[in-house]
């Protein structure tokens, strides 16, 4: 009620749940792209993973965020090792 009675108010809601909208999809290609980038995951694990993420998207998330979390770091952190190292020897 209050964002109805204020129009600032509403613009300002408005934008808050477009941005949480947008962070929620990022959030949600970042575990799917972990998913299928993973090598220490199984193909049965992916397809397992993929299907419960489709399937129930905020609990799929969620879990795999607590389950995988330090996983997706590591694999992160190697990603940018890697890169830094390869512009290292191109350099």
């Amino acid at each position: 009620m209050l964002a109805y009675d204020f129009p600032l108010m509403g613009a300002f809601l408005s934008v808050l749940y477009f941005f949480l909208f947008v962070i929620w999809i990022w959030i949600a290609i970042l575990v799917m792209v972990d998913v299928f980038s993973s090598h220490d995951l199984g193909g049965w694990s992916t397809a397992f993973w993929f299907l419960f993420i489709v399937a129930v998207p905020y609990l799929g998330i969620f879990v795999y965020l607590i389950a995988r979390g330090g996983k997706m770091q590591e694999h992160r952190l190697a990603q940018g090792e890697f890169a830094a190292r390869k512009a290292k020897l191109l350099a």
